[in-house]
């Protein structure tokens, strides 16, 4: 059967049909751009919005602080003198409580965790290295009342018994150091909120240090114990080099969460507002002054100081985050040049 087709309908019938192609897809790039609009402008204002937010922290705090300094001038930050009785206000001990033991939770906690990365990583036996990954990780989780409330009636009743006279016998009698062991052994004091903060931080850093170890890749290791290296040179050449950035990342981490603490240094730290060379001795520190006072602050200078003291904690956590940042930056412009 023969069939005529005009070539013309045939044309107009694939103009047609090549129209409606072009608006279908004009159709659904321009849906597209409407959609990627859209998300670009709710990404910004997520964005935007935790700026906004941290600008509206910080100007409270200033505004909060601003009759504190105004009365007490930069000398705030130097006094050691903290008298409600009197509307009497100094920042001093508190800072020097806050540096004190998260300098203390940092020396213990940063060979520790460490170590822990560093078995579970490279040494631990595959059975082991579940359970103790999970039991790590669960430590990261348990509350910091609980920290404290076990350093309270735990931890300090055998630190003042066994270990205080133990430190108190050894470094204590040494020269210079010998003073920051000395001192009645209560069981609680900067020492003890030091090591409680430093159980609390461990988990943190070595989840991260185990992390940034395990993305090492297993080339370089390999070859290097082809080459006939230990496990220790293996990390000493080979993983350490690649991991340093998140290793000091991991760290900052940690000594973050260590300035910031509250509940476990409040139960543990002594709550006294004096400075001692004693370790031994009970101290405070900018989060513990701020638990303990607050909702009891009556005077409008009380409460104006316990906010200059939480503008004083953000400042101090500022400028070792930046640094940090700064330290990360640098490191990372220096990689492959040595």
């Amino acid at each position: 059967m023969n069939v005529n087709v005009n070539p013309v309908e045939m044309r107009a019938a694939a103009d047609r049909q090549s129209a409606i192609a072009h608006q279908t897809l004009f159709g659904t790039m321009r849906k597209q751009r409407v959609q990627d609009f859209l998300f670009h402008k709710l990404t910004l204002a997520f964005a935007l919005s935790v700026f906004l937010v941290l600008v509206g922290i910080i100007v409270s705090l200033m505004i909060g602080a601003w009759p504190a300094f105004k009365e007490f001038g930069p000398g705030f930050v130097t006094s050691v003198e903290w008298d409600p009785v009197n509307d009497k206000y100094g920042a001093l001990i508190a800072i020097v409580g806050t540096l004190v033991t998260s300098l203390i939770a940092l020396l213990i906690a940063f060979p520790v965790s460490f170590g822990i990365a560093l078995f579970l990583t490279e040494i631990c036996p595959a059975w082991l290295k579940r359970p103790l990954g999970t039991a790590v990780e669960l430590l990261a989780g348990v509350p910091s009342i609980i920290y404290g409330m076990w350093g309270l009636f735990v931890f300090a009743p055998l630190f003042a018994d066994y270990v205080q006279p133990a430190l108190k016998q050894t470094l204590g009698q040494l020269p210079f150091i010998g003073q920051l062991f000395s001192g009645p052994m209560m069981g609680i004091g900067i020492l003890t909120a030091g090591i409680i903060l430093a159980v609390m931080i461990i988990p943190f850093i070595a989840s991260v240090m185990r992390d940034v170890f395990e993305v090492v890749p297993p080339v370089l290791k390999e070859s290097a114990y082809a080459l006939g290296c230990t496990k220790w040179e293996v990390v000493r050449k080979v993983v350490l080099p690649y991991t340093r950035i998140g290793v000091v990342g991991g760290v900052m981490l940690g000594l973050g969460r260590a300035l910031g603490e509250t509940m476990a240094i409040t139960f543990v730290i002594g709550n006294a507002h004096k400075l001692s060379w004693s370790l031994f001795s009970a101290g405070n520190s900018i989060a513990s002054t701020l638990a303990n006072e607050f909702a009891e602050a009556e005077s409008a200078l009380h409460v104006s100081s316990l906010f200059a003291l939480g503008l004083i904690l953000f400042v101090i956590t500022f400028i070792v985050l930046s640094a940090a940042k700064l330290m990360l930056m640098r490191m990372a412009r220096t990689e492959g040049t040595k």
